[in-house]
Formats: C-alpha cells, sequence, structure tokens
C-alpha cells in the first residue's frame, strides 16, 4: 500500500505502512475512540486533556513500529521479525475495549474493558475481528493473547504490557503534552536507541540507564501532579454519585430512564451484550447527565448540574489514624441537608511507581533489566538509587470527600459547619482543595 501518515503533536508523523492497520484504525470499534476521552474526568481540571483514546492508541502503534523496525534491522538473531506486525497490531488495538468514563463505570456496573477488548477482538461480530481473520484464522486469538499476558513469546508481552512499554511510553508523552504539565517528558529517541531483545524478554544497555531511569521518575510525578490530582478525584466522585443515585432510581423510574437514557438500561438490568458497551461514549453520558439536571428527582438534579457545572466537591486527607472520625463529619453533612451517600465518599489513590520482580505477590511485575558489560541484566532499581528510593513502595493519599457549603457559613447552617471546621483542625485532618 502507499504509506499513509497521520500528523502528530507527539510523534510529529505516524507512519502507517501496512493495510491491515490502516483497514483496522478505519473500523467502526476503532473510530468509537475517538469518542472517548484518554484522562476522563482529569480534564476538568487540565482544560487542555481533552484528547482521545483514539490518538493514544495510534501514538502506542508508532513507538511499536519504531522498536519493531530497530529490532528487524539491528537484532536479527535475537528477534523473530514474524512478530512485528502482532506487536504493532497489539499496539493499536490494546485499550479499544475502553467505555465512556471507564474506571468509574467499571466500578460502578462491574465491567472489565480489558475483557472487553479481548471480546472485541475475537467476537466475529466485530468489524475488527473481520480485518484480522485475514490475516490467519488464529490471528484474532493470537492479539488477545498478548493482551492477556498468555502469549508465549515474552519479548512481544512486555513491549505491549511491563513497566516500561508501548502503553506507559506515549501516554506519559502524551498527557504531559495535553496538560500542560511537563513532569512526563522523558527521551524516548535515547529509550528507543537502547532498547532491545533478550531471551527473557526486553531490556536496555547500560549506557541508556539514565534515560530509563528518568522515565521512570516521570511516571511517578505524573501520578502525584496529575493522575491523582484532588480536583480530578472530586468530578470522579461526583460522577460515582450521580451514577449511583441513578442505578437506585431505575427500579421504581423505568419509564424516566428510558426515555431520558436508553443506552443505560441494559447496564441498570445487567444484560450487557457487546453491542449494548459500544454503544455508550462519553459525549452520550455527558447528554444523558444534562438531561438529568431537570429530573424531579432533586439528587439526581442536583448531582448532575454539579458535575456538568464544575461544581466539585471539597476534600480533607485523612490517615488510618483519624479515619475512625469521619462518621462524625458525615453526620453533620446530614444535618445540613445532604444525604451522605450521595454527598460525601472516600476515595483512595496510591500508584506503585515501580517494583522489582517478586514471585510471591498476586501480579508480579516484570522489573526493568539493565545488560552489563559482560552482558549479564541486572535489575534496575539495584543500580539507581533515585529508582530504588521509589521501588516497592506505594505513593498517593485517603481523601474524604464533601459539599464545599461545609466551609461556608450560613445563618441556618452555621452551628453545623463550625462544628465541621473544628473537626477538621482537631482530628488533624490536611485540608485539600
Amino acid at each position: 500500500m502507499i504509506e499513509k501518515v497521520f500528523r502528530d503533536p507527539v510523534h510529529n508523523y505516524i507512519h502507517v505502512e501496512n493495510q491491515v492497520i490502516y483497514d483496522l484504525i478505519n473500523t467502526k470499534e476503532f473510530q468509537r475512540l475517538r469518542r472517548i476521552k484518554q484522562l476522563g474526568t482529569s480534564g476538568y481540571t487540565f482544560h487542555g486533556g481533552e484528547h482521545s483514546r483514539f490518538s493514544h492508541c495510534l501514538g502506542a502503534y508508532e513507538i511499536a513500529r519504531r522498536i519493531t523496525q530497530i529490532f528487524d534491522e539491528k537484532y536479527q538473531d535475537d528477534w523473530d521479525h514474524h512478530e512485528s506486525l502482532l506487536v504493532m497490531v497489539t499496539a493499536l488495538l490494546h485499550d479499544v475495549g475502553h467505555g465512556a468514563y471507564s474506571h468509574t463505570f467499571e466500578r460502578l456496573f462491574d465491567t472489565d474493558h480489558e475483557e472487553i477488548t479481548r471480546q472485541i477482538i475475537t467476537s466475529p461480530e466485530t468489524e475488527i475481528n473481520q480485518v484480522l481473520r485475514q490475516l490467519a484464522p488464529d490471528f484474532p486469538e493470537k492479539v488477545a493473547s498478548v493482551i492477556n499476558h498468555t502469549y508465549p513469546n515474552k519479548q512481544v508481552v512486555q513491549l505491549i504490557s511491563s513497566q516500561i512499554d508501548v502503553d506507559r511510553m506515549d501516554y506519559l508523552l502524551r498527557d504531559s503534552y495535553f496538560t500542560g504539565a511537563s513532569y512526563g517528558q522523558f527521551d524516548l529517541t535515547r529509550i528507543l536507541r537502547v532498547i532491545r531483545p533478550v531471551a527473557q524478554g526486553i531490556a536496555f544497555k547500560r549506557n541508556g540507564m539514565h534515560a530509563v531511569e528518568d522515565y521512570v521518575l516521570s511516571r511517578y510525578q505524573m501520578y502525584m501532579q496529575v493522575y491523582f490530582h484532588p480536583a480530578s478525584r472530586a468530578m470522579e466522585v461526583l460522577l460515582q454519585n450521580l451514577l449511583k443515585r441513578a442505578k437506585f432510581l431505575y427500579p421504581d423510574h423505568k419509564a424516566y430512564f428510558a426515555t431520558s437514557s436508553p443506552n443505560l438500561l441494559p447496564f441498570f438490568e445487567k444484560k450487557v451484550e457487546l453491542q449494548d458497551y459500544l454503544a455508550l461514549d462519553d459525549g452520550v453520558m455527558n447528554t444523558y447527565f444534562q438531561v438529568w439536571m431537570t429530573s424531579p428527582d432533586t439528587i439526581l438534579a442536583d448531582l448532575a448540574q454539579r458535575f456538568i457545572n464544575r461544581k466539585v466537591f471539597k476534600s480533607i486527607i485523612f490517615s488510618e489514624k483519624n479515619e475512625k472520625n469521619l462518621d462524625l463529619m458525615r453526620d453533620l453533612v446530614a444535618q445540613v441537608g445532604f444525604d451522605p451517600d450521595y454527598y460525601t465518599a472516600i476515595h483512595r489513590n496510591f500508584d506503585l511507581p515501580y517494583d522489582f520482580y517478586r514471585p510471591e505477590v498476586k501480579r508480579p511485575r516484570t522489573q526493568i533489566e539493565i545488560i552489563q558489560k559482560d552482558n549479564h541484566l541486572a535489575e534496575l532499581s539495584s543500580l539507581s538509587p533515585l529508582v530504588e528510593s521509589l521501588a516497592g513502595t506505594r505513593h498517593g493519599d485517603n481523601r474524604f470527600y464533601f459539599p464545599k457549603e461545609m466551609l461556608t457559613d450560613t445563618s441556618i447552617f452555621s452551628q453545623q459547619n463550625q462544628a465541621f471546621k473544628a473537626h477538621i483542625r482537631n482530628d488533624h485532618f490536611i485540608y485539600g482543595e
């Protein structure tokens, strides 16, 4: 085929040289990703963060294309060039199962975007599956097995899913670019020069160790400063409680939801087919929320307008030591007139920036290996004091969210407001946005 190019702000040009890749991009399931935001509610905090899963998947594909091109040219004894197309296809499709506001939606309606990704790839009903079967009848299953981490070639699996893979490398650079936060920048060009296939999977030459070290630190900073931002989490809490209220109301108000939000009915009824899932996107959900702003249910209407108009909840950081005092604060929220089931929430965000291989844990991570002068492999944190300081430790915080009104004195509820603020002071909570 004649090469196609996509202009991209992160990678300059994304090159498509294979007809199968181009056909996959043009399937309806992949085009749907244009309507799914990459950062979910973080766009309400970082106004530039409006980019889509579509652009991220293209970016992950482009990094995979560059890596496999290097492997094909320089490491023919260690890399099977027949695997290159599989890596590029899987990189392109790795997030195709993400849904509207995916992580919040998943928790409430018990969906799994990774499982749905596998269904989209393997279901004969999808255009993606039809394109993949043109390569070989078993090719969809191969792609699904890479995503499922069961594909036998560890090199292929680690390029798609490991502590330094094409997915993470693209989303750090892309999210950093669009949010305007410089924390996520790292030297991708250098990493591509030092990455190489080894018998156990993927490793990096010693002279590029500092670029890999910088990548790990960039990932840590992006989680602490962007992904775990308290305002983004406040919007996530609003979304969670809004959908929880709708789910609670549905059994007694089926006619209202059939009219106002018909594509959610299969999720309320717990009878979800693949096509039901694919019919939802961020735009559809936001339209439903705008309709709910005029709902006769005052809680649903209020939560909807708070979400649409970005009226964020406030929060305090708590520890295990003072968590027991949160019940008193919920009681004060109830006294003011807010139902604490929908106007408060505990939100926990923690991340493990880097971990060495620990086979005893439930989901052990593949550690980052550095190739030494004598060709033996050394784990990254054993060479880098900076990475060692992060290895094996979880970072983040616990937050209690509540309405902003609890911090505003009014003539009616002044006593409760004062008591609420006194608890923040006396129980040694840390106030945050």
